[in-house]
């Protein structure tokens, strides 16, 4: 069925229409007042059950258009103490639609309905990067092993790996707080083609400005209103800065998975994992928004093609275009709550990460601004033929345990660099 919120924003739209209308004598006073009662109760998820219509659909929207009219007009009817149906009192064309076309009401709602979904969206990003702030201090002081191409690599800490992760959610969070702007230039008063033809002049310039005062958002109306009604490019715009989140948190719960499955970290459990298997729990809410993300991926591959798709002075698949846009910002806005609370109560098995860590032989890496690179090779061959003990022991026996404990502290593995200060370079 077509969104809600969808149909919540072509009210808003109405309602601004009926005020403008009304404003410069084109509708009466008591059919506006009707009309905009009808609105604040739609506006309040009444009438939810009169909205049958399938999300998919041609006429680029009019069927939503003229379903969100008779309801309006029909309930107008119904306060103004009148029979539904009795058109020649208040009509659902001359009057709930009066001076508007499906191709700059449909448009403009598809966008209200965008920027109200980017503002439940931002505070959700935000609270994810929270999250994920408050696990990277947590383990700050965590020694761990990186790894690259499922190898591992070099030292670092676990915090220093959240923090990779709230860094990526920080950009999400900036993208989507800017690109609403990407959507508040409206085509309404346009009508048919941009060109405002049979709307007059002076609602024009007005109706965007009550739609402005009735939504709370900056819209404006477009210098070029024809540009406006043929092209859905800022649509496409918006949908991949939602595609890179989605991208994000795609890497970032695989992560969360791999630390989890090599027991780095603990994922807090959800439910039971297998209908045979006792006591086997899989890590399903990160698996629930990866087919999210990938969902939502998808999506922006369908709006683009849509957003193509237009022919000449509109786009007639905008209902397509409208239906994934509004889930994907759901998917992403319910993806993104629902993480934040999980990252919450992930823990961190320290003693794990440090079995790791002590038993790989790259942590030498580390060492190689104290005892150079011949010597930590020639080191490691040794510790090669050697068995029986950790890398960590190894190194403790050849360099001393004072050395390798500051070489390996949190404080060396994150500074950015090492410093030259003189106590670096014994051991050489």
């Amino acid at each position: 069925r077509v969104a809600w919120p969808l149909v919540r924003a072509m009210t808003q739209v109405k309602k601004a229409c009926a005020l403008a209308n009304e404003e410069l004598g084109f509708l009466p006073a008591a059919i506006k007042d009707a009309l905009c009662q009808a609105c604040d109760e739609l506006l309040a998820d009444r009438f939810q059950d009169q909205f049958p219509l399938d999300a998919l659909q041609g006429g680029a929207g009019t069927s939503t258009n003229m379903n969100v009219n008779e309801v309006l007009a029909n309930r107008a009817l119904e306060v103004l103490g009148h029979k539904k149906g009795d058109y020649a009192r208040l009509h659902p064309i001359e009057h709930a639609n009066l001076h508007q076309s499906t191709n700059d009401v449909y448009p403009t709602a598809v966008k209200v309905a965008g920027i109200n979904g980017l503002r439940r969206l931002s505070p959700a990003v935000a609270a994810l990067q929270g999250a994920f702030q408050d696990k990277e201090k947590e383990f700050a002081r965590i020694v761990k092993i990186g790894r690259t191409e499922l190898q591992e690599a070099v030292p670092m800490t676990l915090g220093v790996e959240f923090s990779a992760f709230s860094e990526a959610v920080s950009r999400d969070r900036w993208r989507t707080a800017k690109c609403e702007e990407r959507l508040r230039v409206v085509n309404l008063g346009g009508t048919a083609l941009g060109t405002g033809i049979t709307a007059p002049r002076e609602y024009i310039f007005l109706v965007t400005e009550k739609l402005r005062e009735i939504t709370g958002l900056g819209l404006s109306r477009g210098e070029n209103m024809a540009g406006e009604t043929a092209n859905a490019d800022a649509f496409v715009e918006v949908s991949g800065i939602l595609k890179a989140h989605a991208a994000n948190l795609i890497k970032i719960s695989n992560d969360l998975r791999l630390l989890n499955f090599i027991g780095e970290i603990g994922v807090p459990p959800l439910q039971a994992g297998s209908s045979i298997m006792p006591g086997k729990v899989n890590p399903v809410l990160l698996e629930a928004v990866i087919q999210a993300c990938i969902k939502v991926m998808g999506n922006d591959l369908v709006l683009a093609d849509v957003a193509s798709r237009g022919t000449l002075q509109i786009n007639e698949f905008l209902p397509l275009l409208a239906h994934v846009f509004l889930e994907s910002l759901d998917l992403l806005t319910n993806g993104d709550r629902l993480l934040a609370g999980h990252v919450a109560k992930i823990e961190a098995n320290e003693a794990r990460c440090r079995a790791f860590f002590d038993q790989s032989p790259m942590i030498v890496t580390a060492l190689l601004p104290v005892v150079g690179y011949e010597k930590a090779t020639a080191m490691l061959q040794e510790f090669r033929k050697e068995s029986g003990k950790t890398m960590r022991a190894f190194l403790e026996e050849k360099l001393g345990a004072a050395l390798v404990e500051k070489v390996f502290s949190p404080y060396h593995l994150t500074a950015l660099g090492y410093r030259n200060d003189g106590d670096d370079t014994e051991g050489k």
